[in-house]
């Protein structure tokens, strides 16, 4: 049962009278703050079979090994820290105490707070561990990111999440929905932030960790998540670092011919940039919390899945985020690359941009917003809108209060504001309520306004509300079985 008031002592206490648990922590970067509290808190020699911190790079590479490009703060590390102190602890202690113990690894590899305050407090943290003797080992990873302005506080806060992640491993392990919960006991995400988690071993088939990235982000332990185009999830900062991000936002439910047709166009231009390499570019769809929320404002975790899915089969990164407003969003994103970012809208998008009311919490107004949306790296490539008269709404005729006009045309003409060309006209009709609309009644084409790979996986799992009565899925059963009796 999960208790929050649970203190972190009491945790470490609890670990350490629990004869079963054995194993070695090996923490760089930051103290060895959570091997600390299992020695405060007492009985430690019920716990802790070795602790170590290779400080030094010559001595952390003569044990680990040396990193491919040179960074020591990223998940190869700590992995392969995990790797080399579970297996010693097997080999060591399998013949004395194999029968009787879990054993674990805890490891962490970390950048703190440098005396100036000038740098990027993160790191990651990790636990390799048995849920029985003798029994097959499990993995928990999270990033997190140090948020106290002194490197004492960060190093208690960095033992803190320590302690939580080895207690919940081994005592919440049959709910990881608590078990990610419980990281931030006796902690606030004024002081740290958990950007990134996975599961993974045999006691964690059953987690999909894309559904762990949604809840940190529900939960407010971070502000955004990102799936790779395989559907695995990535720590952002590390993902993206040296890339040109290049985003559509949407709800794309589902993603139609004309988001196609934008991106397609949109990244030709983005890639004609002069100051872009395409070796580079990593092409993001996001989805914030406010576009995944239902009409009775609960996000169905199962619809987040799908559309997911949808847009991972078409190869993109995904991402999901808290960042309402736009110029939150590019505060995210500059945070994570110092390279050229391009925004891909439509021109309703841009509207909503120029509307001064969603800035009135700001003391700048739509000036501050926009010296953080519109930074020396950031490009928005609009895409037209159709028009009931059959016209044409972009940047040539964009319409905008008189007292903001020469704002807009300040954005024009100094290359942050650019239309899309070469547009198909023959697309610019959909939309994604009409396209969704047509799916939930089945009625015959709608899959002709979608791309030919996310109709099928539609009708293959009736996706989005599409009727059964349509036999999509019975027939593409048929189908392989028949396939299968040849």
């Amino acid at each position: 049962m999960y208790d929050k008031n649970l203190g972190t002592k009491q945790k470490a206490l609890k670990i350490n009278l629990d004869r079963r648990i054995y194993g070695s922590f090996a923490e760089i970067g930051a103290g060895q703050e959570t091997a600390a509290y299992f020695f405060k808190a007492g009985g430690a020699s019920g716990t802790v079979a070795k602790t170590m911190s290779a400080y030094d790079m010559t001595f952390s590479d003569a044990i680990y090994g040396i990193e491919e490009g040179g960074r020591y703060v990223v998940e190869s590390r700590l992995m392969k820290m995990l790797n080399r102190e579970y297996n010693l602890v097997e080999k060591r202690l399998s013949e004395k105490r194999g029968t009787e113990s879990q054993f674990f690894a805890f490891a962490n590899t970390v950048v703190a707070l440098n005396f100036q305050k000038t740098n990027e407090s993160h790191g990651w943290i990790g636990l390799q561990f048995q849920l029985t003797p003798g029994g097959p080992t499990n993995y928990v990873v999270i990033h997190v990111r140090m948020r106290d302005n002194e490197n004492l506080l960060q190093q208690q806060a960095l033992g803190i999440i320590g302690v939580n992640l080895m207690y919940g491993c081994f005592y919440y392990y049959k709910s990881p929905e608590t078990l990610l919960l419980s990281l931030m006991d006796d902690l606030t995400t004024e002081r740290i932030e958990i950007d990134m988690v996975r599961f993974s071993g045999p006691d964690f088939v059953k987690v999909d960790n894309r559904l762990m990235s949604l809840r940190l982000v529900k939960n407010g332990f971070t502000d955004a998540a990102l799936f790779g185009s395989d559907g695995g999830v990535l720590q952002p900062s590390e993902a993206l670092y040296k890339k040109h991000i290049l985003m559509m936002r949407g709800r794309l439910r589902p993603i139609t011919n004309v988001h196609i047709d934008l991106i397609s166009n949109g990244q030709r231009q983005f890639l004609a940039e002069p100051d872009v390499d395409e070796s580079k570019v990593v092409l993001i769809s996001e989805l914030t919390l406010h576009n995944l929320k239902a009409g009775d404002r609960v996000i169905d975790e199962k619809d987040f899945l799908d559309r997911v899915d949808i847009l991972c089969s078409l190869g993109h990164m995904v991402m999901i985020s808290n960042h309402h407003e736009y110029f939150r969003l590019m505060a995210y994103l500059s945070r994570l690359t110092k390279l050229k970012v391009g925004l891909l809208l439509g021109s309703p998008s841009l509207q909503d941009i120029f509307e001064e009311k969603h800035y009135e919490f700001l003391p700048g107004g739509i000036l501050e917003s926009f010296a953080t949306l519109f930074s020396r790296k950031v490009k928005l490539f609009i895409y037209p809108t159709l028009q009931a008269d059959g016209s044409v709404y972009s940047c040539e005729n964009f319409v905008v209060p008189d007292h903001l006009r020469p704002l807009f045309q300040y954005l024009v003409v100094n290359d942050k504001i650019e239309d899309i060309r070469n547009f198909n006209k023959e697309h610019m009709h959909i939309t994604t309520d009409s396209v969704l609309d047509k799916i939930k009644r089945g009625e015959p084409g709608w899959d002709k306004l979608v791309p030919e790979n996310v109709a099928q996986i539609i009708k293959e799992k009736l996706l989005f509300g599409l009727p059964a009565e349509n036999n999509y899925l019975d027939t593409v059963k048929q189908i392989h079985q028949a396939v299968g009796n040849l």
